[in-house]
């Protein structure tokens, strides 16, 4: 898979031509909603035919694997798809192999060089035993090379049948879903929450889902609930029975507990709340996870900040999702949501007292447009990411790309001559953060959120690493 932008005169067909594929392979998997409208400086990702395949209308994984042949399931298997697995229209799908028909002077270990694998990956892959078992004139199967196994976790605020779709479509490139939020409430109890149709495709999905436990209360997280919580281990104890009927009788594989804006005297407090979480779900198998927010050192101020304490939550939970977007955030001056520079401060501080192994990075799947000059009081507008492509193409505008951030934007003047700035997130930006994942060697990546549309986001993904199933 390869990125590409758009320059001036360019046609999607001229495009098409240039890699050697069809209009619609390209259209489809940048779920672009019309082909004659690009945009100067425009991102789109483009399949490499030689080990991809993109799904179009119709199509079935038996279909695909006999025309490329390959097994049905290997096919399935590259992808966390089953034999039977529905596929979906713009569907990036790895091809397990390629064949390969042996030359005279050929050996598995020279074949191994050429093509970037190993030896036993080959003999693995077709069978084999003895690494002198192949004969000129013979087929076999060359392996692509093996991407770095991550795991993928992703919040999800719509719960509703679209919700569901779009785990379907997209649960095979995810380990964990995290239903948001069940909220606490001063005496212990948990408010409901309708997430039926998204356990439902978890379940198909083989994604692990984790009850998201939050101080929010009247739509905004209240420090005075956490520390009610936090200043009392009976109701402590209450929330914990409680939390643990839920995943019981809804079959969650764990939780994540997302407690913002707790007052720093409650910071060992909460450290101490997950310690008695832990004890209390371990045992029965099931995993303990946080959120924090994007710290850079250990005694950074502020009430967002100061009681995350990553040491000791490093030591305690399973993994923890790092916050690091919002930097751009709705109420504040524009900018990126998540400048890779900002997050990259965050990742030096984290990997030296978090396990690596523990550490999710976050990574926002969507945009913003501000009104400017700015002003204090005012809100952007979130925004998805071909939402950001449509007011580019409207008001003519050609997209920059911040490379200090690594984040694409542009500034318009809408139809009543107000001034804006948007950033926002694209395929370049998204592989700029699998890129610092990759380099940090960390756990994965965390979403917010998913029912915010990205196409790219996916395919980009899929090319970076090789998602993990628990």
């Amino acid at each position: 898979m390869g990125i590409y932008v758009v320059n001036r005169g360019d046609t999607l067909w001229k495009i098409a031509q240039r890699y050697g594929l069809d209009v619609q392979q390209i259209r489809t998997l940048n779920q672009l909603p019309d082909a004659n409208k690009l945009v100067v400086g425009q991102s789109l990702v483009i399949p490499d035919p030689t080990k991809e395949y993109v799904v179009q209308t119709g199509d079935t994984l038996t279909q695909i694997a006999e025309n490329y042949h390959v097994a049905l399931a290997d096919l399935a298997a590259v992808n966390n798809l089953t034999e039977t697995s529905i596929i979906y229209e713009g569907q990036l799908l790895s091809l397990p192999y390629f064949l390969y028909l042996v030359e005279p002077g050929d050996s598995i270990w020279q074949l191994a060089h050429s093509f970037g694998v190993t030896t036993a990956e080959i003999l693995q892959v077709n069978f084999l035993v003895q690494p002198s078992s192949i004969y000129p004139g013979t087929i076999i199967r060359i392996p692509f090379p093996a991407k770095p196994n991550k795991q993928i976790c992703a919040y999800t605020i719509q719960l509703d049948q679209q919700g569901k779709q779009d785990m379907l479509m997209n649960g095979r490139l995810l380990t964990y879903v995290n239903p948001f939020s069940y909220q606490v409430n001063v005496d212990g109890s948990l408010t409901s929450l309708s997430d039926e149709r998204i356990l439902e495709a978890a379940k198909e999905m083989n994604v692990a889902p984790l009850l998201v436990l939050s101080n929010i209360k009247a739509g905004d997280f209240d420090s005075d609930t956490a520390a009610t919580i936090l200043r009392d281990v009976q109701l402590q104890d209450k929330v914990i029975t409680n939390v643990l009927a839920i995943m019981n009788d809804k079959g969650y594989r764990g939780i994540n507990i997302n407690f913002e804006y707790v007052y720093p005297e409650d910071r060992d407090r909460y450290t101490e709340f997950l310690k008695r979480m832990v004890r209390r779900l371990h045992p029965l198998g099931y995993l303990v996870t946080t959120a924090v927010a994007p710290k850079t050192s250990s005694d950074q101020k502020g009430l967002l900040y100061e009681a995350h304490d990553y040491e000791a939550q490093g030591k305690v939970v399973d993994f923890i999702n790092l916050m690091t977007y919002e930097w751009g955030w709705a109420g504040g001056r524009p900018l990126a949501i998540a400048p890779i520079n900002e997050v990259e401060k965050v990742l030096d501080y984290a990997v030296t007292v978090i396990p690596k192994e523990k550490i999710m990075m976050g990574i926002p799947l969507y945009g913003r447009d501000w009104k400017i000059p700015w002003q204090e009081g005012t809100r952007a507008r979130t925004i998805n990411a071909q939402e950001a492509v449509d007011l580019a193409f409207t008001y003519k505008e050609a997209i920059q790309y911040d490379e200090i951030y690594q984040a694409p934007n542009f500034r318009y003047t809408d139809d009543n001559g107000q001034r804006h700035e948007v950033w926002f997130e694209d395929a370049r930006s998204v592989k700029a953060k699998y890129e610092r994942i990759a380099n940090y060697d960390i756990r994965g990546a965390m979403f917010w959120v998913l029912g915010i549309p990205f196409a790219q986001n996916w395919p980009v993904l899929q090319s970076e690493f090789q998602v993990m199933k628990i």
